[in-house]
């Protein structure tokens, strides 16, 4: 270890994070190795280190013959202070060695609110922050994640950015890369040349065209790029890599645990989520493989948790015969077994006995809104009697506590919708004082809202995000609209979701406000610690830019939307016919019922269907 690290990590909160030297790491001989990558995620350790995403990619980049990847992450406030003060650059958790002596750089963006920490990241690596200032070839600067459907406000930082899943998809990147820097190719050709491989988007490659009232007007295509870029998915998700050897973090993390991934995608289309669109098309892995992935990785690590993840669990068809299979092991074991992301219409006696074999977690409904009209606009397909019933099967089996979660500004909510919420979370009271046992505990209900983010490649994409001031009059009138002390109520800050849609709509114009914020001090934006309003407004004016026209400003039908050369398997007219049928409460049917003609099964192959 640098010497000038063994004083500085007394000073720090949680020194763990930076020493590396965890369980099941993947350490490689550097002389052995062509093309070293470091993979950065750009927040915490303990953020990072829960990801599945980076566990898997972290997995298939160390199974390509010599290349060698690291983690790297983002120090926190005091740390970061510490390394600057000492002149210690960031650096991997593996080797140690400085990001600048990497000959690739891949972030993965999950949320918006780390953009400011990728800039962050590359500076105190020793990297030129913007792509232009990059002249050479190495190091390759890149990007992945579900934040990259809008790859503009990044566009500025960022040599490429990868469409899609990337198991395949990078790899194939990489291997370019590395004849690239065989052959000494420039940057410029090398770039043009990956603009080639289907899923990958080269910002340099796309001209913005403005006209006089701000709005874009054009993202023109220069010559070697493609029209539109499509995104890239694992087709055979039954075989696709899984880690089952994953890292054992040396401190704690926010999922301490092993996680099962059942399937990607969802079948429910609500209108308002990112994720339900752009991971279509839906495909399931075989509860013999993923009961067998659990055995091993639990085997690997000593964990005595395991969790099954998807955007909807109880939607995975043979989701009682895995659980069956799993606490087979688990059981005898005393490991638990967690069901999150579990909807109220279809969760089940059945289900409930199975998840408490080992041990009782939390219960977590998402109604979304407090109307059954609003959850008919969203095309949420819960109705309250489904809710309810799920929440009389929990406390008839000994459960106390249930957590709701809402959205407040949600396309036509009206103050009634809001006062809704407040009643069905006194139903689901009601529910706990008639069907609770006698000498049951008290009951905890925790409601929960969040401020409506419209976001690109959704029905909801044209929408306005409601104001500031108007969401925190309608988190007023849903807090004095709460009677009982049996019911707490927690709202999400109203700023950040503001400066989170302007992010989420946001075009290349931002790279200079993202710059302006990170020099005037702005990292760990997503942490109350980090977040600053007023340094956001102060950048965007320094910009010429007001942040009400990308959250707060209706967008036409026709208008030309940042992400307009990015396909991520909706298309605009099914998005378009979904917006409509929000304006009449109309209900569209889940995949499994009918299929919505989104556009997702091309990626499947022609005339095939998901395996919804």
């Amino acid at each position: 270890m640098d010497k000038r690290l063994e004083r500085i990590l007394p000073r720090v909160q949680k020194p763990a994070r930076y020493t590396g030297g965890e369980y099941n790491q993947i350490c490689k001989d550097k002389s052995q190795v062509e093309l070293r990558l470091a993979f950065c995620f750009p927040d915490t350790y303990e953020i990072g280190m829960s990801n599945l995403g980076m566990r898997i990619l972290y997995e298939m980049f160390n199974r390509l013959p010599g290349v060698w990847c690291e983690r790297v992450f983002a120090p926190w406030l005091d740390m970061e202070g510490e390394m600057r003060a000492a002149g210690v650059p960031l650096y991997a958790l593996e080797s140690g060695d400085p990001l600048s002596e990497f000959d690739a750089v891949a972030f993965t963006l999950g949320y918006e609110l780390a953009y400011t920490n990728v800039l962050n990241m590359l500076d105190l690596g020793g990297i030129p922050v913007r792509s232009e200032d990059r002249k050479e070839l190495r190091p390759l600067v890149f990007a992945g994640g579900s934040a990259c459907c809008n790859p503009e406000p990044l566009a500025d930082f960022m040599d490429l950015m990868v469409l899609g899943e990337g198991e395949e998809l990078d790899a194939e990147v990489l291997e370019l890369y590395r004849t690239a820097l065989r052959e000494n190719w420039s940057k410029g050709a090398f770039l043009r040349a990956a603009a080639k491989i289907p899923g990958v988007y080269v910002p340099s490659l796309y001209r913005p065209v403005y006209g006089p009232d701000g709005i874009l007007k054009a993202m023109e295509a220069l010559p070697g790029a493609p029209e539109r870029v499509e995104k890239r998915i694992v087709q055979d998700f039954e075989t696709a890599i899984f880690p089952t050897r994953p890292i054992v973090p040396s401190t704690e993390i926010v999922h301490d645990r092993v996680t099962l991934e059942l399937f990607r995608g969802c079948i429910r289309g609500c209108r308002f989520c990112q994720a339900g669109h752009i991971y279509r098309p839906v495909r399931s892995r075989s509860p013999e493989r993923v009961a067998w992935q659990g055995r091993e990785s639990l085997e690997s690590t000593g964990y005595q948790e395991v969790t099954l993840s998807s955007l909807s669990t109880s939607d995975y068809r043979p989701l009682g015969e895995l659980c069956d299979s799993l606490l087979d092991y688990c059981e005898s074991r005393s490991i638990s077994l967690s069901l999150p992301s579990l909807r109220a219409d279809n969760f089940s006696i059945a289900l409930m006995h199975r998840v408490q074999k080992v041990r009782k977690s939390g219960l977590t409904f998402a109604p979304e809104a407090g109307s059954q009209r609003l959850r008919d606009a969203i095309n949420k397909n819960v109705r309250e009697e489904d809710l309810l019933r799920s929440c009389r099967i929990a406390f008839q089996g000994g459960w106390n506590g249930v957590k709701l979660y809402f959205m407040l500004g949600l396309p036509t909510e009206t103050d009634d919708d809001v006062r809704g919420i407040a009643e069905l979370a006194m139903k689901v009271l009601q529910e706990w004082k008639e069907n609770a046992p006698v000498r049951s505990r008290g009951v905890r209900i925790t409601v929960s809202t969040s401020c409506f983010v419209p976001k690109p490649h959704t029905p909801f994409q044209w929408e306005p995000q409601v104001t500031m001031e108007e969401y925190l009059r309608r988190v007023k009138l849903l807090r004095d609209t709460m009677t009982s002390r049996a019911i707490t109520y927690h709202w999400h800050e109203a700023d950040t979701s503001y400066i989170e849609a302007v992010l989420s709509r946001g075009d290349r114009r931002l790279g200079r406000v993202l710059e302006h914020v990170w020099r005037a001090g702005g990292r760990m934006e997503s942490w109350s610690e980090g977040f600053s309003l007023e340094r956001w407004e102060t950048a965007l004016a320094a910009c010429g830019l007001e942040g009400a026209f990308y959250a707060n400003r209706p967008h036409e039908r026709e208008e030309v939307f940042p992400w307009s050369r990015v396909d991520m398997g909706c298309t605009p007219e099914h998005l378009w016919r979904e917006r409509e049928r929000c304006y009449v409460s109309q209900l569209s049917p889940d995949c499994r019922a009918s299929c919505a003609g989104c556009g997702a099964a091309k990626f499947l192959g022609k005339g095939e269907k998901c395996d919804a």
